[in-house]
């Protein structure tokens, strides 16, 4: 059986490994959709689809998830809900479960015929890419909520900085 999940990963941290290991054990294999492909260099989106790739692939290795046990297929966002399931099945391998909390994935994909699995969320108030963005910027403790291969990509691309600059409000030439 292989199954879907769709995230955006921004970034990816230790409740997105989580969850991938727990439908790891019910699925043979996981195509993982990065979603919002085409969204980079935004307070809410900071990271490119490439190096979303690049955290995903080192931290499922990091973790002894083998490569043959999943798919990582960025997908750009399309502004038709009604096309998107059909968008999704264009890119992707075919599966038969969808694993997903968000309300209007499950309905899109319910509605084509599929099961949908809402995966457990860990300790969600603390395993959230909105949570790691935030220390990010307060210059919190955000290290400790992502795998050490995660870190290691951020620092590579200067990740903390990149934020950090546009969160930045832009500075007025009158002032």
């Amino acid at each position: 059986m292989r199954g879907l999940l769709v995230g955006r990963m921004q970034p990816f941290h230790r409740g997105h490994l989580q969850v991938i290991k727990r439908v790891l054990g019910e699925v043979d294999e996981l195509i993982i959709c990065i979603g919002s492909a085409q969204l980079s260099h935004s307070l809410r989106d900071p990271f490119t689809a490439g190096e979303r790739v690049m955290m995903l692939t080192k931290a499922l290795s990091e973790n002894g998830i083998p490569a043959s046990s999943y798919y990582i297929i960025p997908v750009q966002d399309i502004e038709c809900n009604a096309l998107w399931v059909a968008h999704i099945k264009m890119l992707t391998p075919p599966f038969d479960r969808v694993y997903s909390g968000n309300p209007l994935v499950q309905r899109l994909f319910s509605e084509d015929g599929y099961e949908v699995t809402s995966p457990p969320l860990f300790y969600r108030d603390r395993y959230s890419g909105t949570e790691v963005r935030r220390r990010m910027l307060d210059d919190g403790d955000w290290r400790s909520l992502l795998p050490d291969s995660v870190v290691e990509v951020i620092e590579e691309i200067n990740g903390v900085e990149r934020i950090k600059h546009l969160a930045k409000k832009e500075v007025s030439e009158l002032v």
